[in-house]
């Protein structure tokens, strides 16, 4: 017979609704996802193409950004209509849909970014 241990592990309460598993808090107070420090980088933002996984389908992705998730999302943004593509923001990495290397570069180099190409 198991020991009841001090800590539950509730993942939902009827009280309050949904649990965060880190913090033990309500979903709706925690505060833990949002204290995660911006990813150190080397300040050189790095701009490649990649067709793996998405059947042969190319994307432009944008690597080495240290910056906060909403002002990633609003760079993105203002990447996705400067190549006129969609695109989306996955784990701090943004990815232009298509064959936009050169678009998203200059477009990085005129907001005061150092960028490189990399891959092939």
């Amino acid at each position: 017979m198991k020991k009841p241990s001090s800590s539950s592990g509730l993942v939902y309460s009827t009280e309050t609704g949904r649990m965060c598993p880190d913090c033990r808090q309500p979903v709706a107070s925690c505060t833990c996802s949002s204290a995660k420090p911006a990813p150190v980088t080397d300040g050189v933002v790095r701009v490649s193409r990649e067709t793996k996984g998405r059947a042969g389908k190319g994307v432009t992705l944008v690597k080495g950004l240290a910056l906060e998730p909403v002002a990633l999302a609003a760079l993105a943004k203002q990447l996705r209509n400067a190549c006129g593509a969609g695109g989306t923001v996955k784990d701090g990495i943004i990815e232009v849909q298509g064959d936009h290397c050169e678009r998203v570069a200059q477009a990085l180099k005129l907001q005061g970014y150092t960028v490189k190409r990399s891959g092939g």
